[in-house]
């Protein structure tokens, strides 16, 4: 008999866009799945959404206080029973056949390899990924995949290339039932990643698993929770620091930037300095980081 799933989307109002995005995992053609719904305190009616979907497999849970979408995500975790997990955004879609493919190929691989994850084809972004009319991509990066064998932590601190709905996880890859940070409010995934690849391995498959969709309410666009999650990141990761100067130094850099860009101008030049202090390289690579994109 083929491995349950339990697939956990949090979701905080965004009716208008939820039924589809619940549809595209409950019409999977892989059917063993259980799909937990994470209301996190909503303003909007959810219930029409949920009883209109009218499927066994679909369980609603609902936080009476708004918590965060990580908390969200660790309500559902606590829920699951099954040895593979997967996770859905209430504004996005799976494309048919996401989970038949993903457990056929992590169930292929080595146990040590405790996830694998695909690309997203992300609709209404501009060149800089803020919302914008009518343009489409591909995420992450195409060229740059994540493999077993390289050092997935290096690799992780330099660039999150793993999008949670875009991923299948072995229910055991991560020793805590907790896997993500409530006080990171933006970023949370990268900073679980970040540790996840301290336990286990992952394999990215460039072929695209999802529809994503960037709106104007999207937490990747509000830069003040970037800025929360940043922050966050850096904490829990501050150990790596010292194997991983250059990485280390980079997020340093980008903390800083965002800082800068909100206003917080002495608090930016402190983040910005320790970062070229670190690793003095790094004025240049970001430099050619940024020609490359305006070259695009």
């Amino acid at each position: 008999m083929s491995d349950k799933v339990t697939v956990i989307l949090p979701v905080y109002n965004r009716s208008a866009s939820l039924y589809e995005a619940c549809k595209s995992v409950l019409d999977q053609s892989y059917r063993n799945l259980e799909l937990i719904v994470v209301d996190d305190a909503s303003t909007e009616d959810l219930c029409n959404v949920i009883k209109a979907l009218d499927d066994p497999r679909l369980t609603y849970v609902r936080h009476e206080k708004n918590q965060g979408a990580a908390a969200a995500r660790n309500t559902g975790l606590a829920l699951v029973d099954s040895p593979l997990i997967a996770f859905q955004d209430s504004d996005d879609m799976w494309l048919p056949g996401k989970l038949e493919a993903q457990v056929k190929l992590l169930a292929s691989l080595p146990e040590d390899v405790g996830a694998v994850t695909g690309g997203k084809i992300l609709y209404g972004v501009n060149i800089d990924r803020a919302p914008g009319p009518g343009r489409v991509t591909y995420a992450p990066t195409p060229g740059r995949w994540l493999r077993p064998e390289v050092d997935q932590v290096r690799h992780i601190l330099t660039e999150n290339r793993v999008s949670l709905q875009n991923a299948l996880f072995r229910a055991g890859c991560y020793p805590e039932v907790a896997w993500f940070d409530p006080r990171a409010k933006a970023n949370n995934d990268w900073e679980f990643v970040i540790r996840l690849v301290q336990h286990t391995k992952v394999y990215e498959d460039p072929e695209p698993v999802v529809l994503s969709f960037i709106s104007a309410d999207s937490i990747s666009t509000n830069l003040r929770k970037k800025i929360t999650g940043q922050v966050r990141l850096l904490k829990k990761n501050r150990h790596l620091s010292e194997k991983y100067p250059a990485q280390y130094a980079r997020q340093q850099f980008v903390l800083g930037r965002g800082l800068w860009r909100t206003g917080k101008r002495s608090a930016a030049k402190r983040f910005m300095a320790q970062g070229v202090r670190d690793c003095p390289a790094l004025v240049f690579d970001m430099a050619r980081a940024r020609i490359a994109r305006l070259w695009r």
